[in-house]
């Protein structure tokens, strides 16, 4: 496979092996997407974001087998690890789990776990990505298996996004800062880089109307930001990259200065006069 890295092109042999083994002609697709998709794939950091695509519904019968399936792999091969969903052809483009007229139980592998229920991730960004960014293993082409969601549908739910999680994962910020200050240097980088990368994923597909990883929406911040905020972007992004050794006499302040930063990212993307990128 193209711009796919040789260690995810030997992973998805192994499982397209297996599942051909375990649960066999049931196979009907498996798509790429996450930072692979984005050409982001971070050696020991990124997963392999997969939706698998199957001519019946996989129920908690087909449990053993597909826990055989991701055990084994897990067990060959301890990074990369496996994240996705399994669904019909029909699947493609739903969104869950908040709409009520799908009841139906997936069966999905997260963390390290194989479960059954409704999936989280069914979203807008998650569609326009696999509709725009995708990239096929096995099966048909993206482009005739559903529309996508469209750039004012992924907007909104970007927008939504950023008043609810992202708020609210700053209130909580705020609310525990003192508990957070004196957490271990490595939990507050992992909090500086999810929070800083994140939010400015958000506000580039607010600007812009499309998707990009964490690492091109830091550089994105840098060109965009004023320059205040680039010492904690480029910090993040070092993070990301896998650097160590920040000071943890400063973590008070590094706390601080990514509660700041969340609360200029959020409120700026709420100005009435943010250019719409669909009105331009």
């Amino acid at each position: 496979m193209a711009n796919v890295p040789r260690i995810v092109n030997s992973v998805l042999e192994e499982y397209i092996r297996l599942f051909n083994t375990y649960l066999p002609k049931t196979l009907e697709g498996l798509y790429l997407h996450g930072s692979i998709a984005l050409g982001a794939f971070v050696s020991d950091s990124s997963d392999i974001d997969f939706i698998t695509v199957t001519n019946r519904r996989l129920t908690t019968e087909d449990y053993d087998a597909l826990n055989r399936i991701h055990t084994t792999l897990q067990q060959t091969f301890q990074k990369p690890e496996m994240d996705g969903v399994y669904i019909l052809k029909e699947d493609f483009g739903k969104m869950g789990p908040s709409c009520e007229e799908d009841t139906e139980m997936y069966a999905y592998y997260n963390n390290g776990e194989l479960k059954f229920g409704e999936y989280f991730n069914f979203n807008p960004i998650t569609w326009y990505l696999v509709k725009h960014n995708g990239i096929r293993v096995v099966g048909p082409e993206i482009s005739s298996s559903f529309s996508g969601p469209s750039r004012e549908e992924l907007y909104q739910y970007v927008l939504h996004n950023m008043n609810t999680y992202w708020s609210g994962r700053l209130q909580s910020f705020e609310e525990s800062l003192e508990e957070v200050k004196h957490y271990p240097t490595t939990m507050i980088d992992a909090e500086i880089e999810w929070s800083v990368l994140g939010v400015l994923r958000q506000y580039y597909t607010l600007k812009e109307a499309s998707i990009i990883s964490k690492q091109d929406a830091g550089r994105y911040g840098l060109q965009e930001l004023p320059e205040e905020w680039h010492s904690l972007i480029r910090e993040a992004m070092n993070i990301r990259s896998g650097l160590k050794g920040f000071d943890s006499a400063l973590n008070e302040i590094r706390v601080k200065q990514t509660i700041t930063f969340l609360k200029y990212v959020i409120a700026h993307c709420n100005e009435k006069n943010m250019e719409h990128p669909i009105q331009r």
